[in-house]
């Protein structure tokens, strides 16, 4: 029974994403602020850029920094607002949820515009 539950889920969650091209819907994201990514479990959508101090590729940094965002995890009749930090998992229903990339990478001198950004996610369940 639970199988199918969640099988009927995931016809519900891909098709709804055929619906809607603007979403992204792959089991390990790249979704932009906006979108909204699969991550084999729940949903997640980037809401905003809240931090990104990470050392710029072409610098030599003592500190690597850091990316946060703001972003909506849902999963079947619940919804939730949280912060990730890259490669910091959060606990979010009966798993655990990971910041697991943020792209582009920084470059000095340049500024990078929030809709350029790339973010992927993954969730470990039944933890």
């Amino acid at each position: 029974m639970t199988h199918r539950l969640y099988a009927m889920t995931a016809l519900l969650v891909l098709g709804g994403c055929a619906a809607h091209p603007a979403r992204v819907c792959d089991r390990e994201g790249p979704a932009r602020i906006g979108q909204t990514a699969y991550v084999g479990g729940p949903m997640v959508r980037p809401d905003r850029l809240i931090e990104d101090s990470r050392c710029p590729i072409d610098v030599q940094c003592v500190r690597a920094g850091e990316v946060k965002i703001a972003a909506t995890v849902t999963g079947g009749d619940w919804k939730k607002e949280v912060e990730l930090t890259l490669g910091k998992p959060i606990q979010i229903a009966d798993g655990r949820l990971t910041l697991l990339s943020a792209a582009p990478q920084k470059r000095s001198g340049q500024e990078i515009a929030p809709e350029s950004y790339r973010f992927t996610f993954d969730f470990k369940g039944g933890l």
